[in-house]
């Protein structure tokens, strides 16, 4: 089953971006994109996660899979750790990855674990 990474393209980080420079959520996604997802990863653009004030934010999730939502992301240096995070994420079969196995990103800086949804 393929799972989804979704990344908010329109998180500034808490700075001011001129209308003409990409917002670091686009960078984001063009690095994760770039790097390339791991298997049975796809990797999609939102325009926003509604978590504004912990950009740049991203979000895993799958059918019948707990769902989560992570913040304070860093286009320069979370890359590796998101794609990694993501990698166990598509792994494990309900999307509850065991704490220590987590990135410390995603450790850390969780915003939201929603419940799968009842079928």
């Amino acid at each position: 089953m393929t799972v989804t990474l979704h990344v908010c393209t329109t998180c500034r980080m808490g700075q001011p971006i001129a209308e003409d420079e990409p917002r670091p959520g686009a960078r984001l996604l063009a690095a994760l994109e770039a790097a390339g997802a791991p298997e049975g990863v796809r990797i999609v653009p939102v325009e926003c996660l509604s978590a504004c004030d912990h950009g740049c934010n991203i979000a895993l999730s799958a059918p019948g899979r707990w769902s989560y939502v992570y913040g304070r992301m860093d286009p320069d240096s979370h890359v590796a750790d998101i794609l990694a995070g993501a990698a166990a994420y598509a792994n494990a079969p309900d999307g509850l990855v065991p704490w220590r196995e987590r990135p410390v990103i995603f450790r850390k800086q969780s915003l939201a674990r929603i419940p799968p949804m009842e079928s």
